[in-house]
């Protein structure tokens, strides 16, 4: 694999929308494996290195929600975009709750497609986070940036890309409150209002992973009409 060429993994199983994808991604210079099937989409994680994966939520056999949640068992890191017709809060929920990095609902801008992509592959290309601490404490937790994992209450967790940069941002900016738009911009790579959801909802998920009581946070704080604050004294 080309070091130029970032290899993308499409899995969809409308074959015009695929074809339609994959045509803009190669003309972006990426190169598209294109799969049907959530079981053929693991087959492939197995013995494949991919820079994304773009998931359909609706396909045929394995969904795409259990096969985001396989691909986190595989590979903690790389980064998952998913496409649903769904406009559901619910689904948005769960598949990021499965541990996708960002969503797109069907039908969607070409234009938004190829900025979230690129936004994707670059962040995980280039970034390497780089640790306040090796063994950052707060709480009864313990968070290793560089190893992409965690010791937590509910025992180790393996972290994502954009976990592990969000909790960096965090840590370097302990006890701000940090506007929503600065964060969207130094995680996803790109802010705007419409995405706070998928913000909120990430928030969300690191309240389960660190807080005593995920209703009642008291590290990561919302800040009304602002953003959020992290501060590791309780």
């Amino acid at each position: 694999m080309s070091d130029e060429k970032p290899q993308i993994l499409l899995v969809e199983d409308e074959i015009h929308l695929a074809r339609g994808i994959t045509f803009n991604l190669e003309q972006e210079g990426y190169l598209v494996s294109h799969v049907e099937s959530g079981e053929e989409a693991l087959e492939k994680v197995m013995v494949e290195k991919f820079e994304l994966i773009i998931l359909d939520v609706m396909l045929p056999g394995i969904g795409g929600f259990e096969v985001c949640r396989k691909v986190r068992e595989l590979d903690s890191r790389v980064p998952v975009l998913m496409l649903t017709a769904r406009s559901d809060e619910r689904d948005r929920i769960a598949g990021l709750a499965e541990g996708a990095d960002d969503y797109l609902i069907k039908p969607f801008n070409l234009k938004e497609f190829l900025l979230r992509v690129s936004g994707m592959l670059r962040r995980s290309a280039w970034y390497r986070p780089e640790p306040v601490e090796e063994g950052y404490r707060f709480g009864d937790n313990e968070v290793f940036l560089l190893s992409y994992r965690a010791r937590t209450r509910q025992g180790e967790i393996d972290l994502t890309d954009l976990e592990v940069r969000m909790l960096s941002l965090f840590f370097h900016r302990e006890g701000e409150a940090i506007p929503r738009g600065v964060i969207l911009e130094n995680v996803w790579g790109y802010s705007t209002d419409a995405e706070t959801r998928t913000l909120d909802n990430f928030i969300v998920r690191l309240r389960k992973y660190f807080e005593p009581e995920p209703s009642k946070p008291m590290f990561f704080q919302t800040v009304r009409g602002v953003g959020y604050r992290f501060s590791r004294k309780a």
